[in-house]
C-alpha cells in the first residue's frame, strides 16, 4: 500500500466518525430539550389513562381515584383527632 492510500483512507475513516458524532450528537441534543422530554412523560400518563383506541382506561383511573379519595379521607381523618 501506498502512503496515499493509507492516508485517503485514514481521511474516509476520520469523516464518517464526524458524521456519527455529529448524528449522536444530535440525537441528544433532541432528546434532552425540555420540550421533547414533556412531551414523552405527557404521552406516557396518557397512555396509563388511555388506551390505543383512545378509550378510558377505568381501571386505572379508578386505582387513581381511590387512592385520591384515601389521601382525603386520611387528612380528614388527621385534623378531626388534632383539633
Amino acid at each position: 500500500m501506498s502512503k496515499g492510500n493509507d492516508t485517503s483512507s485514514l481521511e474516509q475513516e476520520i469523516e464518517a466518525t464526524r458524521e456519527r458524532l455529529a448524528g449522536t450528537i444530535d440525537q441528544l441534543i433532541y432528546r434532552s430539550n425540555p420540550k421533547t422530554i414533556a412531551g414523552r412523560e405527557v404521552a406516557t400518563l396518557k397512555a396509563h389513562f388511555v388506551d390505543v383506541e383512545g378509550q378510558p382506561r377505568t381501571d386505572n383511573i379508578l386505582k387513581v381515584l381511590g387512592g385520591v379519595v384515601g389521601v382525603v379521607v386520611l387528612f380528614v381523618v388527621i385534623r378531626k383527632v388534632a383539633g
